[in-house]
């Protein structure tokens, strides 16, 4: 935004100047009087008209201005010569103002002829030579100072969007990053937990069972009030192994490199072989893009880890459909509904999903199925529908990676 304060000052100055200039030469007479009377009517012009439309003025209040200003050069300059002073403002501010290149350099030979007429007028006709030939030097000057500040503006201009770019390719790759580190960090706690948690637990059962075979022989009250302990820590390893087997395959990262139907596909082989739930997959809709793919994935990924933990289904579904606005994941399973629970009560990972779809703009919902069992549905919005989208759709890498839990459906 220009700023005014300055050009004020400047025309001001630029009047002051000519005003002095007549009042050292006294007598005052009638070319004094009309120099005046041209100052009055610059400032005039400026303060009422030009200095409002010093931001970007359409293409006719430019002309509008220039011609006005010409005009008052060139009486001034009929009155008195040195009124041609008016250059070192109105040169600078045509170039300033002016919409296009163009409309500056017509803006500048119109100051020209004006200063060649008022030469002229003062002079007669052996002014035309003296007035080309300042109007000659002071125009060129000024054009050439002008394409050179244009120049150097649309460099800047160039600079300044490449800088953009550059900053823009720079967060993304950050998010790349992030993303590949917290992948990595996942994957590192997944194997920390399948080496050191489960394997424990894994030998605490072997340990319980052959401690029951043991006292199996034994006789007396005291024996079997010790198997009923020792059953009693076998199943409490169990449900733990359970639980830890459940989170490393929760942790585990699942590659969307490959697009999302078939990272839902080996998301749903690995959840058959960890938990013997048949889980069909179907994923034909349109790709909705990377982030929405790891959205979508995410989501994806907690439904199963919560048919896991509390359905107790026999079979789930995986379904993507998609249409021109938008993108719909469906997870089913014929287990037991999920009652009266509520997203956010009692854990973090259907919380944690809601939040993670709003960011995109998309839309969740939990509840039982049509024909029993529980049904999750996310619907997220396609880039191209949703434009106003695409600045939090920005940010859902750094959300969506964060590593789902294997918490209640509440």
């Amino acid at each position: 935004m220009v700023n005014r304060r300055w050009w004020d000052v400047a025309a001001l100055a630029v009047a002051a100047v000519l005003v002095t200039l007549t009042l050292l030469d006294p007598p005052v007479g009638a070319d004094d009087v009309g120099v005046w009377a041209a100052t009055g009517a610059f400032l005039i012009v400026y303060v009422a008209y030009a200095r409002w439309h010093l931001d970007d003025p359409p293409m006719g209040h430019h002309i509008a201005i220039s011609l006005l200003f010409a005009a008052i050069l060139a009486v001034g300059t009929s009155f008195e010569p040195s009124f041609a002073i008016l250059q070192a403002f109105v040169y600078p501010f045509v170039w300033t103002t002016a919409p296009t290149l163009r409309s500056a350099l017509a803006a500048n030979f119109a100051i020209a002829a004006a200063l060649v007429a008022g030469y002229a007028a003062h002079y007669g006709p052996a002014g035309i030579v003296s007035g080309f030939s300042v109007a000659l030097l002071s125009c060129g000057f000024s054009i050439a100072l002008g394409l050179w500040i244009t120049r150097i503006a649309a460099y800047g201009q160039e600079r300044a969007r490449l800088l953009d770019e550059l900053q823009a390719a720079q967060g993304q790759l950050a998010a790349m990053h992030r993303d590949a580190g917290i992948a990595d960090e996942r994957g590192r706690l997944a194997r920390e937990i399948h080496d050191t948690i489960a394997q424990s637990l894994t030998g605490l059962v072997m340990v319980a069972q052959r401690a029951d075979n043991r006292l199996a022989s034994v006789a007396g009250d005291a024996a079997a009030s010790a198997r009923g302990d020792v059953q009693l820590i076998e199943e409490m390893a169990r449900d733990a192994l359970t639980e830890a087997r459940g989170l490393v395959a929760s942790l585990a990262p699942v590659d969307a490199e490959a697009g999302l139907p078939d990272a839902l596909r080996r998301l749903a082989a690995g959840f058959e072989r960890e938990t013997g739930v048949a889980v069909a997959v179907s994923a034909d809709a349109a790709a909705p893009g990377r982030e929405l793919e790891v959205v979508l994935l995410r989501c994806a990924q907690e439904g199963l880890a919560n048919v896991r933990k509390h359905a107790r289904a026999t079979h789930a579904e995986v379904r993507v459909e998609s249409d021109p606005s938008q993108v719909v994941l469906t997870v089913r399973d014929d287990g037991v509904g999920p009652g009266d629970a509520v997203p956010g009560e009692g854990g973090f990972g259907l919380a944690g999903m809601r939040d993670r779809v709003a960011l995109v703009g998309g839309e969740f919902s939990f509840g039982a199925g049509a024909s029993g069992g529980t049904e999750l549905r996310v619907a997220v919005p396609l880039a191209d529908a949703a434009p106003d989208a695409t600045a939090a759709t920005s940010t859902a890498p750094a959300t969506t990676a964060a590593p789902p839990s294997e918490e209640a459906r509440a």
